[in-house]
């Protein structure tokens, strides 16, 4: 998670708080000790993070994120951290032939922390 990520997903939000923006003042005025990623920039970053690890499943022809039950920001990311995800299955339902809905239980992970940087439970719907 880089300040350099951190900074464009400031300016596309137009959240320039300086704990995410401003190394200098964060260090200075924070227990951080820096800056740090905008709990919704974390959350962003499931759909990146699930391409590269979630199996494709034949016959899908699109998928799309329909929300979320449950999000909990639990842990601060800080710049120049390195973070993971755990996507774990929890409720698969057949909407009818060509749709299925899918539960996550989704844990976003921080290099060397224990506690998790978000818990989340996503939802997302797949059609065939």
């Amino acid at each position: 998670m880089t300040q350099d990520r951190i900074d464009v997903f400031a300016d596309a939000t137009e959240d320039w708080q300086f704990i995410h923006v401003d190394p200098v003042r964060a260090k200075r005025e924070t227990s951080f000790d820096g800056t740090i990623a905008h709990g919704f920039l974390t959350l962003s970053m499931l759909a990146a993070m699930s391409a590269d690890c979630v199996p494709k499943i034949d016959g899908v022809r699109l998928s799309v994120n329909y929300g979320f039950d449950r999000i909990r920001f639990l842990s601060p990311v800080r710049a120049d951290s390195l973070i993971c995800a755990n996507f774990i299955p929890a409720d698969l339902i057949q909407d009818s032939s060509q749709e299925w809905t899918i539960h996550w239980n989704v844990e976003v992970m921080i290099k060397d922390q224990t506690k998790p940087a978000l818990a989340a439970r996503w939802i997302t719907k797949r059609y065939f």
